[in-house]
């Protein structure tokens, strides 16, 4: 029950993928067409929102200062982000044996860290939580820029692509959603709220994602495999794809762990930068893909899964490695 308790969201992604999808396949156009007639076309959108705004209603940012005044490893993990981390995904994209899967995993090489697993697993390894942080709110506040810009060099002549649009809808749903939600901490009775509930937040949140994945597996993907006979999505397309979203994930993480010690940060501050500078944020990811369409979503989903899994197994290394090291200190005489 205790690691049920821990794990609840990746046991929601097991089933509901699965069982979206099954259903999804004996979906008609029509059944389609109805349904979003019911939910709204821009139910999904009204969802990454509320979620935006949920999970930075509850981050704390009072702790920003120290990081600002020293903003090199903030600086290098945005760099990573934004640039690293999509120049590994893209010579990957030739390797897909689906179209939606080298658009998806472009997806998700190009949206903004995590919105609070960055800073979760940075404490959990005895980081500087302080810097993930703000790399979680820079490049989330920059999403509408650098996410587009990325897809219109790299997709663009492959797929059509309204690069003006998906500005206007990373606006609306994600930039002004997650500035509310940090203005709204300025009442001191929403910030006690935040702080008192953050963990039922949190919780919120991930319901509404666990709701855009059904959602999209039920009404997007599901469909289109049931109404075609040969999308070239098999076992083997599946193992491709997941094992580049794994490898650029690892390498990213890599490289951010040793280009910080090669500029001198502290230990702690490349823990935050290996993190943050290779996490990549779900509900932004499917908003984005969504907006494409077809099985693009898939390599957003085996990107965030797999990162919770490996990092957790990570942070926990490496905090028993910093205990390892002060219990090693604490012996000499």
């Amino acid at each position: 029950m205790e690691w049920l308790k821990r794990r609840w969201f990746l046991v929601g992604l097991l089933l509901l993928i699965p069982s979206g999808l099954l259903l999804g396949t004996r979906l008609s156009a029509e059944n389609v067409r109805q349904v979003e007639e019911i939910t709204g076309p821009r139910a999904t959108s009204y969802l990454v929102a509320l979620i935006l705004f949920l999970m930075s209603f509850s981050l704390d940012s009072r702790q920003l200062g120290r990081s600002l005044r020293r903003p090199g490893p903030v600086l290098f993990a945005c760099l990573s982000n934004y640039g690293l981390v999509p120049l590994l995904a893209w010579p990957l994209m030739r390797l897909q044996r689906l179209d939606d899967f080298a658009l998806g995993l472009m997806i998700a090489a190009t949206v903004p860290c995590t919105m609070a697993a960055a800073s979760v697993w940075t404490r959990k390894a005895h980081g500087n939580d302080a810097v993930s942080l703000l790399v979680t709110m820079l490049t989330n506040g920059l999403c509408f820029i650098f996410t587009p810009l990325w897809l219109s060099v790299v997709i663009a002549s492959t797929f059509e692509f309204d690069a003006t649009a998906m500005v206007r809808r990373l606006i609306v749903s994600a930039l002004i959603p997650a500035t509310l939600g940090q203005l709204a901490r300025l009442s001191p009775r929403l910030h006690r709220f935040a702080t008192t509930y953050k963990p039922a937040v949190g919780v919120v949140a991930q319901v509404c994602v666990l709701l855009i994945v059904f959602a999209a597996a039920f009404l997007k993907a599901g469909p289109q495999l049931g109404s075609s006979e040969d999308l070239g999505f098999g076992p083997l397309a599946v193992a491709i794809v997941w094992l580049s979203c794994i490898a650029v994930h690892l390498v990213a993480m890599f490289l951010a762990w040793h280009g910080g010690r090669l500029l001198g940060f502290t230990r702690a501050d490349r823990i935050a930068v290996a993190f943050a500078g290779s996490q990549k944020t779900l509900p932004i990811g499917l908003l984005v893909a969504n907006h494409f369409g077809g099985f693009a979503l898939f390599p957003m989903l085996m990107y965030h899964a797999s990162q919770l899994f490996i990092d957790t197994a990570i942070a926990d290394r490496m905090a028993l490695g910093r205990d390892e090291a002060a219990d090693n200190d604490n012996a000499r005489p």
